[in-house]
């Protein structure tokens, strides 16, 4: 019983590599810049809000989840 095997060219095996390398690339690059997109999507200001020392009769309701910067003490403050 003869039997014939069909191995895979080396051309499949080079563009598969490459192709891995390429998403392996991607990859690093998207999640670098995922961790700077949800830093300005979290900002206070980006949202609408305005960061003040306390909430006023204007921005009356203090909205913890949004952030302002971290070198102030101001909260963020929404329209009611």
């Amino acid at each position: 019983m003869l039997k014939k095997a069909q191995g895979i060219s080396m051309n499949v095996i080079i563009i598969a590599a490459i192709a891995l390398l390429v998403l392996v690339v991607l990859s690093v690059i998207f999640l670098g810049r995922i961790g700077s997109f949800s830093e300005q999507t979290a900002d206070c200001q980006n949202k609408g809000g305005q960061c003040l020392d306390a909430c006023d009769s204007t921005y009356s309701i203090q909205y913890d989840a949004w952030s302002c910067p971290a070198d102030s003490n101001q909260v963020c403050c929404v329209k009611a």
